[in-house]
C-alpha cells in the first residue's frame, strides 16, 4: 500500500504543488481546499504527472478550516480511510491587505480563525496520531512574514508568526515520538494569494517577480524528508531577505514592507 499524505490548501498554488510532489514520490493524497476546485485534485494531478509515475489514490475534501466543523470534517475522512498517516501538511492560510484603519474586522476574525485557530484544531489531531503511530513528518506552512512587521497586511504576518513558532514549539516535542516537524517560510510566490488578498494595487499585485510555486514546493518537501527545522522557500534574494529579516530592526523593516505592501490607486481611478 502506498504512503498516505494528508495537504490542505491543496486546491492551488504551493499546496497543489506539494500534493503534486508528494504524489510523484508515491504517496497517496487526502487533498483539502474550501472550494468546489478541490474536486478536480485528481485530474489535475494527473495533467502533470510523470507517465512513469502514476498517481494513486486521491480523497478530495471540500471544507472550510476556519470552522471547528470543517476541521472536524477532514479528520472524519482521514480516519475513515483506516490507515496510517505518514505525512501532514498543514498549509492553508490567507492574507487581507489595506490599512487596520479601513479594514473590516470580521474579515480579519475569519483569517485568524483559518490562519490560527484552524491550525491549531487540526495540528492536534495529526500530532496526537502520529504521537501514537511513533511516526510521521509534518510540514507547517509559514511566511517570510513571519520574519517582519507586516504593515499593510498587519493581522496576516502576526499569524505566520504564529505558525512559525508554533512549529519550531511542535519540533522540540515530537521528537521523543519520532515526529519530524518543518517550517516552510515562502517568499512572495507567483499564485492567486495576494490578488484573493485584495492585494492588486500593491507591488505584490503583480506575479512577475515572484518566486515559482513548484520551486517553492520542491524546497519545502525536500527539508520534510531530510527532517529540516525550515526552510526558507524561494529564490537567492528571497533568502538575502530572510537574512535581514533576523537581523535589521523591526523599525527599518517594517519600513521597507511597507514600500511594497501600501495600496496605490490603481490606473484609471481616483
Amino acid at each position: 500500500m502506498r504512503p498516505l499524505a494528508l495537504v490542505t490548501g491543496a486546491s492551488s498554488g504551493i499546496g497543489f504543488e506539494i500534493a503534486a510532489q508528494l504524489s510523484a514520490r508515491g504517496y497517496d493524497i487526502v487533498g483539502v481546499g474550501a472550494s468546489s476546485r478541490i474536486g478536480t485534485l485528481q485530474s489535475e494531478l494527473e495533467k502533470v504527472a510523470d507517465p512513469a509515475t502514476p498517481v494513486g489514490t486521491v480523497v478530495p475534501v471540500r471544507a472550510d478550516l476556519s470552522t471547528a466543523e470543517g476541521v472536524e470534517h477532514v479528520w472524519d475522512q482521514v480516519e475513515s480511510l483506516g490507515r496510517h498517516l505518514d505525512v501532514a501538511v498543514l498549509n492553508a492560510g490567507k492574507s487581507l491587505g489595506g490599512s487596520f484603519v479601513d479594514t473590516d474586522l470580521e474579515d480579519e476574525l475569519r483569517m485568524l480563525d483559518l490562519n490560527v485557530t484552524g491550525q491549531v484544531r487540526l495540528a492536534k489531531h495529526v500530532v496526537q496520531t502520529m504521537a501514537r503511530q511513533r511516526s510521521g513528518r509534518i510540514l507547517i506552512t509559514a511566511s517570510l512574514s513571519a520574519l517582519t512587521p507586516t504593515p499593510y497586511e498587519s493581522i496576516y504576518g502576526p499569524t505566520r508568526a504564529f505558525t512559525y513558532a508554533f512549529a519550531q514549539g511542535l519540533r522540540e516535542e515530537m521528537k521523543e515520538y519520532g515526529v519530524t516537524v518543518t517550517a516552510l517560510l515562502p517568499g512572495a510566490t507567483a499564485t492567486g494569494f495576494h490578488h484573493t488578498a485584495g492585494m492588486d494595487n500593491t507591488v505584490f499585485g503583480s506575479n512577475e517577480w515572484k518566486n515559482d510555486p513548484a520551486q517553492v514546493a520542491k524546497q519545502g518537501i525536500e527539508a520534510l524528508f531530510a527532517g529540516k527545522d525550515q526552510v526558507i522557500g524561494g529564490n537567492r534574494a528571497t533568502r538575502r531577505a530572510a537574512l535581514l529579516n533576523r537581523v535589521l530592526p523591526e523599525r527599518v523593516k517594517a519600513r521597507r514592507f511597507a514600500k511594497d505592501s501600501r495600496p496605490t490607486p490603481l490606473h484609471g481611478t481616483h
